[in-house]
C-alpha cells in the first residue's frame, strides 16, 4: 500500500487537464460518433501490435506485443497535449483487464522522442495504472479533501465507449471497435462542451496521429502537428481581417483634405481655447517648415516634450508634415529616462515649450548634439503657412513609442505610416467617427492610444476635445466635461472606466451625446460590461485589443449587449490584420486550443529602434504568409467558433500551483461576481511548492468566509486564493492600469512580516520548524496565530505534515486545528496521553 500511495500521489501531482470547450450550438444529450480507420492504417496498426514491438527504424528496441488500444493511447495523449497546449496531461484510463469498472487517472509528461518510444512509455504508464491498487487513490483523495474530478477525458480499452462512460464530469470518451481486420474509432462526447464539428475535428487529429505512428514509428512525434491543411487554410483565410486597399494618403494629408473642405470649423478644443481647422493647419505648417529649414531629413526622429495641450497637437502634425518620426516624451519624466530615450532613438531634435520639463533641461545638458526648439519661437518666426507637400511613403517610419521591457530597459517600438493609417481607419469605421463627431483625448502622451485619440476626428471632419489631467483625476469634473463638451467617442482603460461608472451610479448623468466607449489596455471583465449596459443600454461598448508593436489595436469587439460567454472576447481582427495562434514551435494550434498570439500584415511595426537583439527575438518573416512581417506578442489566446479571439492572459499570468494550470484572469472574473466587490487583482507569491494566490479587492468590507464561500461555488479548490486583502483603491500605474508589481510587493511584505505573535513553548517552536519545511516558507513568517492555509498550506502539504508528525494526528484533525497554537496544544495533549509521555512527536523529520 505504501508503494501504491506514492504512485497515486505522483499522479495527483500531475494536475487536471481540461479539454478546450468548443460548442456552437449546445445540446443536452451525449452523442456517439464512429469513424472508420482507413484500411491501410488499420492494417499497419494491427501488424505493429502483433509483432514483437515497433522494431522498424534506427535505435528502436525490441519489446512485447502491443494491443491496438495501447497504440491509440499513445496517439490520444499526443493529441491531448496538442489541443490543450500542455506537454503534461492527465486523462482517465479504463483498462480492459481487471475488476475496475471506473476509469483511473493516467498522467503522461511528454518529452521528445520517437512515436515508438512514446508507445513504449504509455504502455508502461497503463501497466502501472493497472498494477497499483485504486483503494490507495481513494484514501489519498479522502485525506486531502480532493473531491473535484480528476480528469476531463477518458480512454476506454477493449471496447467502444458510450454515453455511460461520460461520468464524473468527463466530456469525451474515446476507444476502438474491432471487427476482424477492420478498426473503427469511436468517440462519445457531451455536445454542450464539444459539438459535432469539434468532435469530428478531434477524431481527425486522432486518425492523423495513428497514421503517422503506423507509417513513421521512428519519427520524432514532437515534430508532428495535428492541424490538417484545410484547417490551416481556414485559420489563415476565414479568421483574418477583411482585405481592403488603403488610400495612397498619409494621416496628415487626410487632415489637410478636411482643412480645404471646412477651414472655419472647430478642429480642436482644450479648456476654454479652441482652434479652427485653418488655424491648426497654419500653425503646424509653420513648425514643419521650420523643422525642414533646420536640417530635418526624412525619418529623422523628433521628440515632442509638451503637456497635453493644443500646442502638442501642432507639434505632432508638424512632425508628420515634415517627414519626421514622432517620439512622445512626457515632460514629468526624470532626466535619466528622457536622456535614455533620446540616445536610444538617435534623436537630435526636440520640440518643447518654455519651462515645460526640468527633466528635459537636465537631460539636454549632457547631450550637446541634441537641439531643442520652443514652439512659440518657431511660430513667431517667418515660416510659410502653406502645406509643405513633402512626399511621405507608406513604408516610412511614423512614430516611436517606448514600452517597458522585461529586462528593465525600455524598448522603442517603431511603426510605419501604413500601419498607422490602417489602425486609424479601423477606429473611424468601428467607432463611427464622422463629420462633426467629438472624440475625447484622455490618454497620456506615452500611451500609444493617445495618438489616434488626438488625430482620428481630424481625418474625417470631426473635433478633438483634449481633456486635461486635473479633470481626469476629478471624476465628477471629468463626467461634466464629457457632457458639456458633447463627447461622442471615448476610450479608457477598464480600471478607470470602473471608477467613472461608480461615480455615475452614485450621481447619475445622462450623457446624451455619447455613442461609443472603447475599453483597452487591460482585460475587460464581464462584470464591468454588465454594469455598463445597466447604466447606458444604448451606448456601444467596444473591447479593443492590440499592442504598441502592432500599430495599436488589431481587434475590435463591438458590443451592444452583454456577451453570452463567460469572458469578453477580443473580437475579430480589423481590416488587413492577420493573427496566428501557435504552439512553442510557431505552428498553428488546433481551432479552440490555447496558444501564443502572433500578428502578421500591415499592422506589424519595424522592430525596436537600435535594438537588433530584441527585434530579432520578436519580429521575423511570417513562414505562413511569405513577404509579411510577423510579431510574437507573448499573449495567449484561442479562437472561438465564430472567428473571434479570446484572451487567455500573458505568459507570466499562466501559473501552475500544485500541478494545476491556473489562469489568473479566471479567478479575478469570479471574484468580481461577488456582491460588494468593485475591482480585483490576483497575484502569485512564493516559490516552488509554496506558491500561492493572493487576492486584492476594492469595495465593501467582506469576510474571508464570504469570499471563500462565493468562490468555492464557482471554482475548484486549487483555484481559490490563499489570502484576501481589501484596499480602498487598487494601485494604478501611470497609464491607469492596475499596478500588479506593487500588489506583489505588498503581498510579499505581508508574508515576510509574520503574524507578530511570538512562539511560547518548545512544541510551538518545533511545529513552526516543520511548517517552514513543509510549506517552504521562512520560519520567521510563522507565529502562534499563523493559519496553516493562509501561510500557503494545501491539502497535500497538510498530508505531508501529518506524515512528518508520525501520524500522531490525522489530516482531518490538522484541518480542524489550522492555527499553530491550537495545533501545538493538540500535540501536547496527544503526547500526554501516549504510553511514553516524555516523547516529543514533533521531532520527526519531513
Amino acid at each position: 500500500m505504501a508503494a501504491d500511495r506514492v504512485f497515486w500521489q505522483r499522479v495527483l501531482g500531475g494536475g487536471f487537464t481540461p479539454l478546450p470547450r468548443w460548442s456552437r450550438i449546445p445540446a443536452d444529450l451525449p452523442a456517439v460518433r464512429r469513424t472508420a480507420i482507413p484500411a491501410g492504417t488499420a492494417e499497419a496498426l494491427l501488424l505493429l501490435s502483433e509483432r514483437r514491438g515497433l522494431s522498424e527504424g534506427p535505435g528502436l528496441s525490441e519489446g512485447p506485443g502491443l494491443s491496438p488500444d495501447t497504440l491509440l493511447l499513445a496517439a490520444y495523449v499526443r493529441v491531448l497535449a496538442a489541443v490543450t497546449g500542455d506537454s503534461s496531461v492527465v486523462t482517465g484510463y479504463l483498462p480492459e483487464e481487471g475488476p475496475e469498472k471506473s476509469p483511473l487517472p493516467l498522467w503522461a509528461a511528454l518529452s521528445g522522442g520517437s512515436w515508438a518510444e512514446l508507445v513504449t512509455e504509455v504502455a508502461q504508464l497503463a501497466d502501472e495504472v493497472r498494477r497499483h491498487a485504486p483503494q490507495a487513490l481513494d484514501e489519498l483523495r479522502a485525506e486531502t479533501g480532493r473531491t473535484e474530478p480528476l480528469f476531463d477525458t477518458v480512454l476506454v480499452a477493449g471496447r467502444a465507449p458510450g454515453p455511460e462512460d461520460l461520468t464524473a464530469g468527463t466530456v469525451l470518451a474515446a476507444g476502438l471497435a474491432r471487427s476482424g481486420d477492420r478498426l473503427e474509432l469511436v468517440l462519445s462526447h457531451r455536445p454542450d462542451a464539444l459539438d459535432g464539428e469539434q468532435a469530428d475535428r478531434f477524431a481527425g487529429y486522432l486518425l492523423a496521429a495513428l497514421g503517422e505512428l503506423a507509417e513513421r514509428p521512428g519519427a520524432d512525434h514532437q515534430e508532428w502537428s495535428p492541424v490538417p491543411e484545410r484547417e490551416v487554410a481556414q485559420q489563415l483565410a476565414e479568421f483574418a481581417g477583411p482585405q481592403r486597399e488603403l488610400p495612397d494618403r498619409r494621416v496628415h494629408e487626410l487632415f489637410e483634405d478636411q482643412v480645404r473642405l471646412r477651414p472655419d470649423d472647430i478642429a480642436a478644443v482644450h479648456g476654454t481655447e479652441s482652434w479652427t481647422y485653418r488655424e491648426l493647419n497654419e500653425r503646424a505648417n509653420r513648425v514643419a517648415h521650420a523643422l525642414r529649414r533646420g536640417g530635418l531629413h526624412d525619418e529623422d526622429v523628433v521628440a515632442v516634450v509638451t503637456e497635453r495641450t493644443l500646442p502638442w497637437l501642432v507639434a505632432v502634425l508638424a512632425v508628420f508634415k515634415a517627414g519626421g518620426v514622432y517620439l512622445p516624451v512626457e515632460p514629468h519624466f526624470p532626466a535619466d529616462r528622457i536622456s535614455g530615450m533620446l540616445v536610444r532613438a538617435d534623436c537630435r531634435r526636440v520640440l518643447t515649450e518654455r519651462d515645460a520639463s526640468p527633466g528635459l533641461t537636465e537631460a539636454l545638458a549632457g547631450l550637446p548634439g541634441v537641439r531643442a526648439d520652443h514652439l512659440d519661437t518657431l511660430l513667431a518666426e517667418d515660416h510659410p503657412v502653406t502645406d509643405p507637400g513633402i512626399p511621405v511613403a507608406a513604408g516610412q517610419s511614423a512614430y516611436i513609442y517606448f514600452t517597458s521591457g522585461s529586462t528593465g530597459a525600455p524598448k522603442g517600438a517603431v511603426c510605419e505610416h501604413a500601419g498607422f493609417l490602417n489602425h486609424l481607419l479601423a477606429k473611424i469605421d468601428d467607432l463611427e467617427i464622422a463629420e462633426g463627431r467629438v472624440v475625447a483625448q484622455t490618454a497620456p502622451q506615452c500611451f500609444d492610444i493617445s495618438l489616434w485619440q488626438l488625430v482620428a476626428a481630424l481625418a474625417v471632419g470631426g473635433r478633438t476635445l483634449i481633456i486635461g489631467q486635473p479633470d481626469i483625476l476629478d471624476t465628477a469634473r471629468f463626467i461634466e466635461t464629457l457632457d458639456t463638451g458633447g463627447v461622442e467617442v471615448l476610450q479608457a482603460v477598464p480600471s478607470y472606466l470602473e471608477v467613472v461608472l461608480t461615480e455615475l451610479e452614485r450621481s447619475p448623468r445622462a450623457l446624451p451625446r455619447l455613442r461609443h466607449v472603447s475599453a483597452t489596455g487591460e482585460a475587460l471583465k464581464k462584470e464591468l460590461v454588465e454594469r455598463w449596459f445597466a447604466t447606458f443600454p444604448d451606448v456601444a461598448l467596444v473591447n479593443a485589443y492590440g499592442l504598441t508593436e502592432t500599430s495599436d489595436d488589431t481587434n475590435h469587439e463591438v458590443m451592444r449587449r452583454v456577451p453570452e460567454q463567460a469572458s469578453v472576447p477580443l473580437g475579430r481582427p480589423v481590416a488587413n490584420v492577420r493573427i496566428h495562434v501557435v504552439d512553442e514551435r510557431l505552428r498553428l494550434v488546433p481551432l479552440g486550443s490555447p496558444g501564443e498570439i502572433l500578428f502578421s500584415g500591415v499592422c506589424v511595426g519595424r522592430g525596436y529602434v537600435n535594438d537588433e537583439e530584441r527585434t530579432r527575438a520578436a519580429f521575423m518573416p511570417d513562414p505562413l504568409l511569405p513577404g509579411e512581417r510577423m510579431y510574437r506578442s507573448g499573449d495567449f489566446g484561442r479562437w472561438l467558433p465564430d472567428g473571434r479571439l479570446e484572451f487567455l492572459g500573458r505568459r507570466d499570468a499562466q501559473v501552475k500551483i500544485r500541478g494545476f494550470r491556473i489562469e489568473i484572469g479566471e479567478v479575478e472574473n469570479q471574484l468580481l461576481r461577488v456582491d460588494g466587490v468593485r475591482d480585483s487583482a490576483v497575484v502569485v507569491t512564493g516559490e516552488g511548492e509554496s506558491r500561492q494566490l493572493v487576492a486584492f479587492h476594492s469595495g465593501e468590507e467582506l469576510s474571508d468566509a464570504t469570499l471563500l464561500e462565493s468562490l468555492g461555488a464557482a471554482l475548484p479548490s486549487y483555484m481559490i486564493p490563499s489570502r484576501f486583502r481589501r484596499l480602498d483603491v487598487l494601485p494604478l500605474t501611470a497609464n491607469g492600469k492596475i499596478d500588479r508589481k506593487a500588489l506583489t510587493r505588498l503581498a510579499g511584505q505581508e508574508e515576510s512580516a509574520g503574524d507578530g505573535v511570538e512562539l511560547r513553548t518548545a512544541t510551538e517552536r518545533r511545529l513552526a520548524q516543520l511548517w517552514s519545511q513543509v510549506l517552504k516558507v521562512p520560519a520567521g513568517r510563522i507565529g502562534r496565530a499563523s493559519h496553516f492555509f493562509d501561510s500557503g498550506g494545501t491539502s497535500l502539504s497538510m498530508l505531508r505534515l501529518a506524515i512528518a508528525l508520525d501520524r500522531v494526528v490525522t489530516p482531518v484533525e490538522l484541518q480542524q486545528h489550522p492555527v499553530l497554537a491550537e495545533c501545538a496544544a493538540l500535540l501536547d495533549r496527544r503526547a500526554a496521553e501516549a504510553p511514553n509521555p516524555g516523547r516529543q512527536p514533533v521531532d520527526s523529520h519531513v
